[in-house]
C-alpha cells in the first residue's frame, strides 16, 4: 500500500466503531441508547447505553436508588414498542412506578430463574425480541459463563445490563463496559471501570430521584421488597 493511499485506509477503519484511537471513545451512536443524563452520555462510548455488548453495574447493596439510572433508558425501549425483561430480580417491580416512569407494563417480563440466570438470558437473546434484559444473577456467575453471555449479546439489537455485587469489581470481565455506583448526597456516584477507549477521569455525581423522596410515583421504590422472592415473583406486582 503507497504512503499515500495509507492514510485513506487508515481513516476508514477508524471510522468504524468497534475500533478507536487510544485517546479517544469509541463512537457507536447507532447502537447507543440515550440514558436520560447528559453528562453519563458524554462518558458513554457512542453517547449512550450501548446495545450488542454487555454492560455490567456494580454495587455493594440494593436500594441505592440504582434503577432511576435506567428507567429513562428502559422507557425509551418501551415507547419504541420493545418488549424488557427481567431475569432473576431481587425483589419485583414497583408496578406505579414503572407505569409512572413510561414503561408498558404488558411488554415486562420478569423471570425467576435461580441458578440458571445466565443460561436464561442466552436463550431470552437467541430469540432476538427483547429490546432491553436486565439480570441479577442469584448464586454469582463465573468466567465462563460471563464470556458465553458476551458472545450471546454481540451483535444483537438488545440493551443487556448484568448487575453484580461490587467486590467483582477486581475480577476481569468480558463486559466492554462496566460501571460502579454508590449513593451520594443528591442521587448516585457513577464510576466508570471499563469503556471502549480512554479512561474515565473521575466519578460522576448524578442528580437523580430517589426512592421515598420526591416524585414519589415516579422514583420509588422501583423494586417491591414486599414481594421478594415469594411465589408471586413470577408476574408483574
Amino acid at each position: 500500500m503507497s504512503a499515500v493511499a495509507l492514510p485513506a485506509a487508515l481513516a476508514e477503519v477508524l471510522a468504524r466503531g468497534d475500533i478507536w484511537r487510544g485517546d479517544t471513545l469509541a463512537s457507536l451512536p447507532a447502537s447507543a441508547i440515550p440514558s436520560g443524563h447528559a453528562e453519563l452520555d458524554a462518558e458513554l462510548p457512542g453517547g449512550g447505553w450501548p446495545r450488542g455488548n454487555l454492560t455490567e453495574i456494580l454495587i455493594d447493596r440494593s436500594g441505592l436508588g440504582e434503577m432511576s439510572l435506567l428507567l429513562p433508558a428502559l422507557a425509551r425501549l418501551s415507547a419504541e414498542g420493545g418488549w424488557l425483561a427481567l431475569v432473576a430480580p431481587p425483589w419485583l417491580p414497583h408496578a406505579p412506578a414503572w407505569a409512572a416512569a413510561g414503561l408498558a407494563l404488558d411488554r415486562l417480563v420478569v423471570v425467576q430463574a435461580g441458578k440458571q440466570a445466565a443460561w436464561c438470558c442466552e436463550q431470552l437473546l437467541a430469540c432476538g425480541g427483547f429490546a432491553g434484559l436486565l439480570v441479577w444473577p442469584e448464586a454469582g456467575i463465573g468466567a465462563q459463563a460471563l464470556r458465553r453471555l458476551q458472545v450471546a449479546a454481540e451483535g444483537q439489537a438488545t440493551f443487556t445490563c448484568l448487575w453484580r455485587p461490587l467486590t467483582q469489581a477486581v475480577v476481569p470481565s468480558p463486559a466492554p463496559l462496566r460501571l460502579t455506583l454508590a449513593a451520594s448526597d443528591n442521587g448516585l456516584s457513577v464510576q466508570i471501570l471499563k469503556r471502549r477507549g480512554r479512561p474515565a477521569a473521575r466519578p460522576l455525581n448524578l442528580s437523580l430521584p430517589r426512592p421515598g423522596r420526591s416524585l414519589r410515583a415516579l422514583a420509588g421504590p422501583s423494586l417491591s421488597l414486599a414481594t421478594a422472592r415469594g411465589p408471586a415473583a413470577a408476574a408483574v406486582a
